[in-house]
């Protein structure tokens, strides 16, 4: 029998509307609603023509109920300028990217998470705490994504197709996850994963990580956590020069115009050679782009060591993928485009359960900062 909410979770994953989808599938909106709702199934010739459309298996639709994750649990960045559509899709991506997550928990041992509950200090002294607590002192972050995951934060990536989404953070039953836009430069990468770790940090489970308050404090962690006061002081001079700023930047791996904002905010900027830097900044590009920046982006170290591995063990992408019945290029879109060398084999097969968790156990991952 088809569950009838995977209809919805198809579609809304694909950033369709019912009118959209209609069209596509030559089947009436009613009908469609009538498929959302269970009242009706649709026809095996329906239900292969809505499985093209909607780049999904046949097989996801007869897979049990996906409970939706509440907006409110999610800290979508610049929030109040996403549309409805790329905001859905991207949720539901990272729904099911959640179940990808749970496949890797049963066969590995992840690292508990590290992100405690400091109280409710303001974001600056938030993330003197938080470095103070892991062993940082006031040293650059080499590995943003690295140092998540190290302490148990799970990193996954957003689908490509939509841009305007940058980064959102969230609780799933105790343990904290962060979906990054790999469309963004490195350093504006650094910084969402950052200002991610802030909303974990500041907000945690029980403060909603949502509204204009909230994006300020993570930002303000974000600025204060890259760029700690103490290291900015020693290596920046006041009212340093736009060149000094672009040969500054380079220390803590964050964008120019990131780290004329915290210059500002240390009052080592004053407001005029602030507006006047950023209007520099912006002819040289700066605002657009990041030239001269870092050569790639950030990737999860945990995802790449249980695809190698998989791989060890025969198991490939096209076998996970139909574990999980999405497509290969759906599952490839969660984990920044990780590509894992096929063999051949029927995908069809328990070979992923059997081999990795059956005679070792969950063996345990390694993960450095």
């Amino acid at each position: 029998m088809i569950t009838s909410s995977r209809i919805t979770t198809a579609r809304k994953r694909r950033g369709l509307t019912l009118a959209e989808l209609s069209t596509r599938v030559e089947v009436s909106v009613q009908s469609l609603s009538n498929y959302e709702r269970g009242r009706t199934e649709p026809t095996p010739e329906t239900l292969a023509r809505l499985a093209a459309a909607l780049d999904f298996p046949e097989s996801f639709f007869f897979q049990p109920d996906l409970e939706s994750i509440p907006l409110d649990a999610v800290s979508f960045r610049a929030r109040s300028k996403l549309a409805a559509g790329p905001r859905d899709a991207a949720l539901w991506s990272s729904r099911l990217a959640l179940e990808l997550h749970g496949w890797i928990e049963d066969r590995f041992r992840l690292p508990a998470h590290d992100i405690p509950t400091l109280g409710r200090p303001d974001p600056e002294t938030a993330a003197e705490m938080l470095r103070a607590r892991w062993g940082l002192g006031t040293a650059p972050i080499s590995n943003m994504v690295h140092l998540l995951e190290a302490r148990g934060v799970r990193v996954f990536s957003l689908p490509p197709e939509y841009a305007d989404v940058d980064a959102f953070a969230m609780w799933r039953d105790g343990t904290p996850f962060v979906f990054l836009n790999t469309l963004k430069t490195p350093e504006r990468g650094r910084f969402d994963a950052a200002h991610e770790l802030g909303h974990l940090v500041l907000h945690g489970e029980d403060r909603s990580l949502a509204g204009p308050q909230a994006e300020q404090e993570a930002n303000a962690f974000a600025s204060a956590f890259l760029m700690p006061r103490r290291s900015v002081l020693e290596h920046m001079p006041k009212a340093p020069l736009v060149q000094q700023i672009i040969q500054g930047k380079r220390i803590w791996k964050v964008a120019a115009l990131a780290l004329t904002y915290r210059l500002h905010d240390l009052g080592m900027l004053s407001d005029w050679h602030y507006r006047r830097t950023c209007i520099e900044l912006g002819k040289l590009g700066y605002r657009k782009s990041e030239p001269s920046g870092m050569a790639g982006r950030e990737r999860s170290q945990l995802l790449d060591k249980v695809f190698t591995a998989m791989k060890s063990k025969g198991v490939t992408l096209q076998h996970v993928a139909s574990e999980l019945h999405v497509s290969p290029e759906e599952l490839s879109s969660w984990v920044f485009g990780l590509i894992v060398t096929a063999r051949k084999g029927n995908p069809g097969t328990s070979t992923a359960r059997s081999d990795l968790a059956a005679s070792e156990g969950r063996p345990r991952l390694s993960l450095v900062q």
